[in-house]
């Protein structure tokens, strides 16, 4: 699917979400993201109400520091945190498409609904989904913060700049 351009001829994207941590499945979606799009916007949310282990500047900060000395050349990748309606996010930004991953039948259901509230609400979004690599399907925030709670390695599912962020904040000497 090639994403369709807005009014200034650029393709614009937004990939919203807690990114708490962002993990090795966020950045595989976010690079296959990138190839549709002129310019990707990655949407930090605050949601105070998950109590994020990292705060919104150190999620923010963090992902810049993964993503971008991978954007290809060409292409236009920015790090925006947001505390409102993601589709407010998405308009302030100019997007046109929302990105989401799915890992599971589960995620299908659960982005198809919020889908399709986001279009009601806002019509001139579409909404992207782009299908978790079957190396990543495993891979979620929750269980790289209940690893790093209880001491195990988060090395494998985390980009090692965000591994380190995390061991520092939990205390923990980094591998």
């Amino acid at each position: 699917m090639q994403a369709e351009s807005s009014p200034g001829g650029k393709r614009v994207g937004f990939y919203p979400g807690t990114f708490d941590p962002f993990t090795i499945g966020h950045r595989d979606i976010t690079l296959r993201a990138m190839a549709q799009f002129d310019e990707l916007i990655i949407g930090v949310a605050l949601s105070a109400a998950k109590r994020p282990l990292l705060s919104l500047d150190e999620r923010c900060s963090a992902i810049e520091q993964t993503l971008l000395p991978l954007c290809p050349t060409g292409k236009t990748l920015r790090v925006v945190g947001f505390d409102t309606l993601m589709i407010e996010a998405a308009r302030k930004e100019g997007a046109h498409c929302v990105i989401r991953g799915l890992r599971s039948s589960v995620d299908f259901e659960t982005e198809s609904q919020m889908a399709a509230i986001n279009r009601q609400l806002a019509p001139e979004l579409e909404t992207m989904f782009l299908t978790a690599r079957e190396e990543h399907r495993l891979v979620a925030s929750r269980i790289v913060r209940e690893l790093l709670a209880f001491g195990g390695d988060i090395n494998p599912y985390v980009p090692a700049n965000i591994a380190r962020l995390l061991l520092s904040k939990a205390g923990k000497r980094p591998t």
